[in-house]
């Protein structure tokens, strides 16, 4: 992107946010026929999202996994209060929390705790053990407390079934 900034959402027409739209639920679609989705030719399409790439408003492409299929369909969400919450601290959690591949999401708050924690694991067994040996260590940590989700309704932006 180099001294290039990202685009505002008023700088997107309705074509780029057409583009967008297509691409949250097809990211494999065709440069054609996302071109005949949104009524375009297939070179202006081509180059709308070439400029969507380079200016960072679509920062890649990935594969979205089903985690029940995978086992993982333990959903646990965790509230942190920190001990210390000027910036090294948050700093040094931010970086620890980095390197617990079960934490999928980190959310620092603004509210009555620091940060939400979106935690994925295999079983209840296996979230109670993530929360003792690598939650609780985490850097100026205080308390936790987890809720454990019961149903997925909406996740990734997408609606059951959907992806």
């Amino acid at each position: 992107m180099g001294e290039e900034l990202a685009e505002s959402l008023s700088d997107l027409d309705r074509f780029d946010r057409k583009i967008l739209d297509m691409l949250a639920i097809d990211g494999r679609i065709s440069v054609t026929e996302l071109a005949r989705r949104i009524g375009l030719s297939k070179s202006p399409t081509q180059a709308r999202l070439k400029r969507l790439e380079e200016t960072g408003v679509i920062r890649g492409y990935r594969a979205l996994f089903d985690p029940i299929r995978l086992g993982r369909d333990h959903v646990a969400f965790v509230e942190v209060k920190l001990s210390d919450t000027r910036e090294a601290a948050l700093a040094a959690f931010n970086a620890a929390v980095l390197k617990v591949p079960e934490i999928e999401q980190c959310h620092l708050i603004a509210g009555p705790f620091d940060y939400l924690l979106k935690v994925r694991t295999d079983s209840m067994v296996s979230y109670r053990a993530v929360l003792a040996d690598k939650i609780s260590t985490l850097p100026h940590l205080s308390s936790t407390s987890t809720y454990v989700a019961m149903q997925a309704v909406r996740e990734d932006g997408l609606l059951p079934g959907e992806g």
